[in-house]
């Protein structure tokens, strides 16, 4: 079967270079129309009205026509010399470029072969030299290849600790370095996803497709989603704390849909969502807590349709609502808590508090969204 990288390979635009005679065709008529343009500027700029004939020419009008015939053929040359300069230059660069891909399709391959040994130490090895390849890869596409290939591994089945069969030492301890593995992953993510966009480093605007990954833990605090496309659809937080406080989210599209809160704890506090589109539909809060603590919906869409808070608590304190971009329309509440007292700012559709309709029990808005009177 082909192989992501190979896949790009095959399917990436290698340079190409018109031939030699229509580039120089093309060369001389760009000069010869330039050479046009700047001589009818200059006659109009003398104001001449015609020109004077002569039937005889001295000696020093015809050195300057033999001058002229000169510089008229050594300009020829050099537009030649540069042409062919400029393509010697392309393909030198173009052949700098293959030999970057095959250095960095030969390195791909080990690392790739080195996340199937069975010692989670040659593992993690595989999984820190596919973020060395994606920092220096010599494309785009290459990049987003490695990128791949590390979300696919937290896309394996993986049970977790609370399956492990009981009092098995070994099954246990093969958890455990699986579990450091998918966490240095999830690691190294978040910290590539703090780097500025201008950073040669930085794995903004990259897709990750992390659909039904299975997270016990995990960071992506600080992290800023620019660009691209992020999928957590169908994902289960099961265990232990889930951070994505302080992250921004402000550009590109990231999906919650469908996901599982069942762990200890998700932490989305002080989070900005000022751009792009995040998607919580369907999502479902289904036991332990979920923090919106000090988040900022500020711009873009935020959307919790068809969200279900069926367990568990999910704080939105102190959370400010700067724009109507926050949709709870068609969000179910069948037990747990959702907390809104202290929430500020403009009132999320599908929260409108109607004068003599109770809320939900669970759910707890502040008195400035009541309409008057209520």
């Amino acid at each position: 079967m082909e192989s992501p990288s190979s896949r790009h390979l095959t399917e990436r635009r290698w340079l190409r270079l018109w031939p030699v005679g229509t580039a120089l065709a093309l060369t001389f008529t760009a000069a010869v129309l330039v050479a046009a343009a700047v001589f009818y500027t200059g006659w109009d700029l003398l104001g001449a009205r015609g020109l004077k004939p002569e039937r005889r020419i001295d000696s020093t009008t015809l050195f300057d026509l033999v001058k002229l015939s000169f510089g008229v053929v050594a300009g020829a040359g050099a537009l030649v010399a540069l042409v062919v300069a400029y393509r010697r230059q392309r393909v030198d660069e173009d052949g700098a470029l293959r030999e970057a891909t095959r250095l960095h399709t030969e390195h791909f391959t080990t690392a790739v072969s080195q996340l199937g040994d069975d010692s989670a130490a040659v593992r993690l090895g595989g999984v820190q030299a596919l973020a060395g390849l994606a920092d220096d890869a010599p494309t785009r596409e290459l990049r987003q290849t490695c990128l791949d290939v590390l979300c696919s591994y937290l896309r394996l089945p993986y049970i977790a600790e609370a399956d492990l069969p009981a009092n098995d030492a070994q099954a246990r301890h093969a958890y455990l370095a699986l579990r450091e593995v998918r966490h240095t992953i999830i690691r190294l993510i978040r910290d590539h996803l703090r780097l500025a966009p201008e950073h040669p480093h930085s794995w903004q605007g990259h897709d990750f497709d992390l659909t039904a990954v299975r997270f016990d833990g995990g960071d992506f605090s600080s992290a800023h989603f620019s660009g691209g496309t992020v999928d957590f659809s169908d994902a289960e937080f099961s265990g232990g704390t889930i951070g994505f406080s302080r992250a921004r989210f402000s550009g590109g599209t990231v999906y919650f849909s469908d996901v599982e809160f069942s762990g200890e704890m998700a932490l989305f506090g002080n989070t900005e969502f000022s751009g792009g589109k995040v998607d919580f539909n369907g999502v479902e809060f289904s036991s332990g807590s979920v923090h919106f603590i000090g988040a900022k919906f500020s711009g873009g869409t935020v959307y919790f349709g068809n969200a279900k808070f069926s367990g568990g608590t999910v704080y939105f304190i102190d959370v400010e609502f700067s724009r109507e971009t926050v949709d709870f329309r068609e969000a179910q509440l069948s037990g747990g808590t959702v907390d809104f007292s202290s929430a500020n700012g403009v009132v999320p559709d599908g929260l409108n508090p109607v004068h003599g309709v109770a809320l939900p029990s669970g759910l707890s808005l502040p008195s400035a969204w009541y309409p008057a009177g209520a």
